[in-house]
Parts: C-alpha cells; sequence; structure tokens
C-alpha cells in the first residue's frame, strides 16, 4: 500500500505524459507481481463493488476525529472530496504495516463485504491506525469505489511497453475485455512469447478525430471511404472455439444483450471479430437511441421490449478472419472481406419476431466524386438517424486507440438554444471544490423549467466566475445541490432531441454541452420549449 500510495501521489502531482508513464515504469519495475496486477486494475478504472456504505464512514471518520457531525459537513464543503476529508481529520497513525497492496485487497478490503456492522467499525479502525494520511486518502478512494487518477489505459499500457520492451499495441491488446489482478496474469502480459490467447479477448478500438481541416487538404476524394456515422454503441462481435462474445467500447461484455446478434453471429465462422455500430432497428429503419436505451436499461429482456426494440449491428470493418489478426490490412482488403463474409449469414428465426431476418449487415459506402456531393450527403445526416459521415483512407490499416490521419470523423453542425442557470452542484477529481455540474432550463409560458444538464466548454476563468456567482447567489441547498438566481445565460449545444416522459421539459436532448456564455443576453432572450420542439 505505501509504494501504491506513492505511486498515486506522483500521478496526481503532474500533468506531464513523460514524468506520469516514468512513474509508471519505474512501479511496475519495482512492485511484486500480484501487486503490479491490482494497481493495473485500478488504474484501468476497475473498482470493487462498494464494501461499506458512505454514511458510515462519514459516521466512524468524525467519531474517531472527535469532532460533530456538522463540523465534518463544514469540512466536507470546503475541501469537496469525501475521501480527502476523512484523511485530513483522523488522528496519526499510531502502527506500522508494510503489507502489500494485492494482501491489502484480498485479506483486508474483500473481506469486509461478510462482516456485521460491528466488525467492520472495528476491522476499520485498524487500519485508520495504521495508514498515513496519503495511504489512507488512496484507502479511502478504493474503499468508497472513488479512485480515479489522471491516467488513462492506453498510458499505462505505455508505461508496461517501457518496462517491458513489449510493443505498446500487443500490451493494450492483452490488457482488453476481462483482465483478472493476479500475479499470473500479470507475468502472462509481459511475457515475449505469449498472453494473447483468451478466447473472448476483444481488440483495442480504433477511434477517430474530428476533422480539423479544410477536406480538399485530405486530397482526393477517391483516396477515402465514406459511411453515416451511426447513433447506436459501438461494438465487436467475435466468434471464436463456436463461442460468441459482444464487447462494447467500454469493455463491458454485452453478449447476453443481444441474442438477436448472437443467433446471427452462429453463422460465423470461427476466427472472426467484427467491428461495427450496434442500432435500435424496426420497420426496415434506424430508431432514435432513445428507443435504445429504453432495451439497455431494463435488468430483464422480455418478449416485448425484443421484439419493440429489435436491433442490428451494422458492420464497417472486419479485425479477425480465419484466426488471424488482419488489422494490417488496408480497408479496402477488410471491406471486401467483409462483404464477401456476410453474404453467407443464414437469416434467422427468432421468438420474438415474424419474420426471418439478418441481423448483421454492412454499412453502406457512399459515393460522391466530389467534396462538395460529399458534403450534401452529410446535410441529410439526420434523415437517415445519422449523426454525421465517418471518413477513412481506403489504405488505411486498423488502428489503436486515436491516432491522427486516416479516420475523422465528419459530425453535423449541432442544434444549439439559449438556457438560463438554475442549479449547480460541485464537480469531481480536481474539481471536486467548485461547482461545474450545472443545470439549464428554458422557458415554458412564465415558467423555467429544466431541460438539461451539462458540464464541459467553459474555461478555467470562466469555471471560476461562475463558481462565484453560484456562492454569491444560492438561493436554497438540496443536499449537494444549489438552487441558484436565474440570471446567467448560455449557449447549449446537443445533436438530437427526443420526447420525453421522464422529464418535466417532455423532452431529452442527446450529449448536451456548454459552447459559450451569453453574458450579453439576460434572461429573457432565453429559448422556449416550443422553439426547441420546432426542432425536432
Amino acid at each position: 500500500m505505501k509504494r501504491f500510495a506513492k505511486l498515486f501521489t506522483s500521478l496526481d502531482q503532474t500533468t506531464r505524459t513523460n514524468l506520469k508513464i516514468a512513474a509508471l515504469a519505474e512501479y511496475f519495475g519495482s512492485a511484486p507481481p500480484a501487486d503490479a496486477a491490482w494497481a493495473i486494475y485500478f488504474l484501468s478504472g476497475q473498482k470493487l463493488r462498494r464494501l461499506i456504505p458512505v454514511k458510515l464512514l462519514r459516521k466512524w471518520s468524525a467519531e474517531t476525529a472527535n469532532i460533530e457531525s456538522w463540523l465534518f459537513d463544514e469540512c466536507y464543503e470546503i475541501v469537496g472530496d469525501l475521501a480527502e476529508v476523512m484523511a485530513l481529520i483522523l488522528p496519526a497513525p499510531t502502527d506500522e504495516c508494510d503489507l502489500p497492496l494485492h494482501l491489502w485487497v484480498t485479506e483486508r478490503l474483500e473481506p469486509l463485504r461478510t462482516m456485521n456492522e460491528d466488525q467492520q467499525r472495528a476491522a476499520i479502525g485498524g487500519y485508520w491506525r495504521e495508514l498515513s494520511r496519503p495511504e489512507c486518502f488512496v484507502f479511502h478512494k478504493l474503499i468508497t469505489g472513488s479512485f480515479r487518477v489522471g491516467v488513462s489505459l492506453k498510458l499505462v499500457g505505455k508505461a508496461l511497453a517501457q518496462h517491458s520492451g513489449i510493443d505498446a499495441e500487443t500490451i493494450a491488446h492483452r490488457l482488453m475485455g476481462h483482465w483478472e489482478p493476479t500475479a499470473e496474469a500479470f507475468q502472462s502480459l509481459l511475457n515475449p512469447d505469449g498472453g494473447d490467447a483468451a478466447i473472448s479477448r476483444p481488440y483495442p478500438f480504433y477511434l477517430a478525430h474530428p476533422i480539423e481541416k479544410e477536406l480538399e487538404l485530405l486530397g482526393d476524394v477517391a483516396d477515402w471511404q465514406a459511411e453515416w456515422k451511426w447513433d447506436g454503441i459501438r461494438g465487436q462481435l467475435i466468434r471464436r472455439a463456436r463461442q460468441t462474445f459482444i464487447w462494447s467500447r467500454g469493455e463491458d461484455l454485452m453478449t447476453e444483450r443481444f441474442p438477436e446478434l448472437t443467433a446471427a453471429a452462429e453463422s460465423l465462422p470461427d476466427g472472426t471479430v467484427i467491428d461495427g455500430e450496434i442500432v435500435a432497428f424496426k420497420d426496415g429503419a434506424i430508431l432514435p437511441f432513445s428507443e435504445m436505451q429504453r432495451r439497455i436499461g431494463r435488468k430483464q429482456l422480455g418478449k416485448k421490449i425484443l421484439a419493440d426494440v429489435p436491433v442490428r449491428m451494422i458492420a464497417f470493418d472486419l479485425i479477425e478472419l480465419d484466426g488471424i489478426d488482419v488489422r494490417e490490412q488496408s480497408l479496402d482488403w477488410r471491406r471486401e472481406k467483409l462483404q464477401s463474409l456476410l453474404k453467407e449469414l443464414n437469416p434467422v428465426s427468432l421468438p420474438f419476431a415474424e419474420i426471418e431476418t439478418t441481423t448483421i449487415q454492412l454499412s453502406p459506402a457512399l459515393v460522391a466524386g466530389s467534396w462538395e456531393q460529399l458534403a450534401e450527403l452529410r446535410s441529410l445526416s439526420r434523415d437517415n438517424q445519422a449523426e454525421g459521415l465517418m471518413l477513412k483512407r481506403r489504405d488505411g490499416a486498423y488502428r489503436v486507440g486515436r491516432p491522427r490521419g486516416e479516420w475523422w470523423k465528419w459530425k453535423i453542425v449541432p442544434y444549439t438554444i439559449d438556457a438560463v442557470l438554475i442549479y449547480a452542484q460541485r464537480g469531481h477529481g480536481r474539481r471536486a471544490s467548485l461547482y461545474t455540474d450545472y443545470t439549464f432550463a428554458v422557458w415554458s409560458g412564465d415558467e423555467l423549467v429544466p431541460f438539461a444538464k451539462a458540464y464541459s466548454g467553459l474555461t478555467d476563468a470562466e469555471i471560476q466566475k461562475v463558481d462565484r456567482y453560484i456562492r454569491n447567489n444560492t438561493i436554497d441547498r438540496f443536499g449537494p445541490v444549489r438552487s441558484v438566481k436565474p440570471e446567467l445565460v448560455f449557449e447549449l449545444a446537443f445533436e438530437n432531441i427526443q420526447l420525453s416522459t421522464r422529464h418535466k421539459s417532455g423532452i431529452a436532448v442527446r450529449f448536451p454541452r456548454i459552447t459559450r456564455w451569453r453574458d450579453d443576453l439576460t434572461i429573457t432572450d432565453a429559448d422556449n420549449l416550443e422553439t426547441i420542439k420546432a426542432m425536432m
């Protein structure tokens, strides 16, 4: 734990990528394999299921520090981070402990789940007596499931590559999927001769950058393949050893969520991995993403929801063929093979569908003789339930992560409206002491109705100014939320609008974000619901 807390502090105190990689590489070179495995687990965003209710940790830490609950709340108000507040108020440790990280997890944290409240209280009190303030801070982050530090899985992979000498792309691939935090898994990860045999393992996704240059600078339009940018769930469909696995871009295993795709995949040959977008599809058309949300929000998939919101995978790339990694082949080559593969798919008959259907289909390539013609096609995106276009070099390989130059996303111009700030809440991480999560309203008659939440788009200087305004103009408090005097107007951008019975405004928007602070407007200039509904 001491070594891991020191690593956390090093990562938290710098924004320089090279220093973070160096700190990580040094840790992986000195930590026992079992510790290194758990470090990767936590650094990659994995969490332990919450072990103890936060309200109990607050109560126990205040009692141990011999302070009243109101004083604890005041401290929390100032600091803004629960784990840090508890670490700051607790007495200095009286015992010494040099237990390795993996034993802290397996012998101390995980057993808390089966203890009663009195046993948990005694155990936590003993741990506090052994941990220094930095160690206590990390301990609280782990136990509450709030551990995060400015490190991506890609950065962890680079550090492991630097430490081991294995290329970063191989490391990234081995880290995909369900990666068990064991000494054996860590040693396999760094084994130059193996570690790639997991049947269910997906590949790192290739991600695109927003187009940031004049299209003509990309060269001849004939060198690029254009496709619709679908609004669904990005996923990889894997067929290996007569088994099917479906992974999301966020590395969630979704196989059981999509029985249509699992049934269709049985016609695929073993050793096939397809990249595509999973969309809600019915009566020959793609449904809005809000329909997909209805489905993925269900714990149990009954016949009705499967019939109301069937899905398809719109396949746009082939990553593995006959068990061979084909990412280095050109896009044209991969697409030709994918097209041939999908032609052989058998339609499937499903218990919740009235007709046989093919649920995996090729993403259509758009034909345009010039960039101007392509721009005209892009203007039809919303008619096709798409967010814009994807541009991919025909001779390009399938890369790892988000390199520049070969894949671009050319999204349509978003909708924009002017809305009024009415509620605010503290942010997270480095913004835990600032009010950065905002709720905005628009007019419905003479009433301001909550419309959307947004937390990105302002500069640091603007965030500081808004934070001061919120503190000086709070009308009421509801737990962590402040009701604010409605005076500030902001321009919000979003991608789509749908009717919604779950929202007071009656509508829901997709990807809302702040584009600018309209300090030239008063709240009477803000938009109204009728204007927004007319955009639909």
